[in-house]
């Protein structure tokens, strides 16, 4: 192998982001300042989260009487349209009959039934969530506004507030 002529190059050491030391040590003050510098400042720890308002019974009952209200009024709502369609797909007969003098199949009126009984699913969402859920949110709020961790409160029969 032959020999270069020129030495390889000096190796120098990575860059550094760090500034270099002061060349002083650290109780010298420089000639525009007064005093020395403050200590570094530490991190002030931040408090934890807050305690959830309310025991996890309270919690509980509020999830399970919140499920309860959907469950009903979802089956309600599904429950007469998956059987308007079963009728329809497999009960071709039944749904071509007539209803009346008018020319009104039972089809039809089925089908238009299903207006009275959305309603019907809302007002019974309304009046379930004003006898169940409404009173246990109202109570976990109370409790949670007063900041105090008390036993839960019993059922109350009337809306919050209404």
């Amino acid at each position: 192998m032959p020999h270069d002529s020129q030495p390889p190059p000096p190796r120098q050491p990575p860059h550094t982001h760090r500034p270099a030391p002061p060349p002083y040590p650290g109780d010298y003050l420089m000639p525009w300042q007064s005093c020395p510098p403050p200590p570094p400042r530490r991190p002030q720890r931040t408090p934890g989260p807050a305690p959830a308002p309310g025991h996890h019974s309270d919690l509980r009952r509020l999830r399970t009487a919140y499920r309860l209200l959907r469950r009903v009024s979802t089956l309600t709502a599904l429950g007469y349209f998956t059987l308007f369609l079963l009728l329809s797909g497999y009960a071709p007969a039944l749904m071509t009959r007539p209803v009346g003098d008018g020319g009104l199949t039972t089809g039809l009126l089925l089908g238009l039934c299903q207006f009275p009984v959305i309603l019907v699913s809302l007002a019974l969402y309304e009046w379930t969530a004003r006898r169940t859920v409404d009173p246990l949110s109202a109570g976990l709020r109370d409790r949670a506004g007063r900041g105090t961790r008390q036993a839960p409160a019993p059922d109350r029969r009337r809306g919050a507030g209404r």
